[in-house]
């Protein structure tokens, strides 16, 4: 029920919103095997692993291979897909409801999929994200706090933040 100028004047690019049922009866379009069978298909997919990689938080890119699946651990992985609407041009529709936001301020839709324990790790995003929560349960923990050079934790793929204090922290 917030209209788009409150929504710009108070919230975008200032201070997260948590909106619950923001979209009833959300079709995800894309169950959590279609996403795989599209890392299948592009280079634009990844599978991040906190645990039970050759290091802490390896990342390894698509495309992957069925068998790049069963040879996962069972926990603490993630797979992200990004460019989803490029590639199914249905997805389109999950981004209709941000027109409000100038096209090139929009980089892409990009699906996840995680298991148990799966994160991507406390990181910053150079950008502003919209989180849409399809299949499942997840803890979401975000920090509004602005952190001019953070410290990474050293020698690994990603850029994690060796410490991260959430000042939100939601189970979706």
């Amino acid at each position: 029920g917030m209209s788009i100028s409150t929504f710009l004047a108070e919230y975008w690019q200032q201070k997260p919103l948590l909106v619950r049922q923001a979209f009833p009866n959300f079709d995800p379009i894309i169950t959590p095997d279609e996403l795989a069978g599209l890392a299948c298909e592009t280079d634009k997919s990844r599978i991040v692993l906190e645990k039970g990689g050759k290091t802490a938080w390896e990342v390894r890119h698509g495309p992957f291979t069925e068998r790049s699946f069963t040879r996962l651990p069972k926990t603490h992985w993630t797979l992200l897909v990004n460019d989803t609407e490029q590639l199914i041009p249905e997805l389109s529709r999950i981004i209709q409801p941000f027109r409000f936001i100038p096209d090139w301020r929009i980089d892409d839709l990009m699906i996840s999929f995680a298991v148990d324990g799966g994160s991507v790790g406390p990181h910053i995003d150079q950008y502003d994200v919209f989180l849409i929560q399809g299949y499942g349960k997840r803890h979401w923990k975000i920090s509004d706090q602005i952190m001019e050079e953070p410290a990474l934790i050293p020698d690994i793929d990603l850029c994690i933040l060796e410490t991260f204090s959430a000042q939100h922290d939601w189970v979706l």
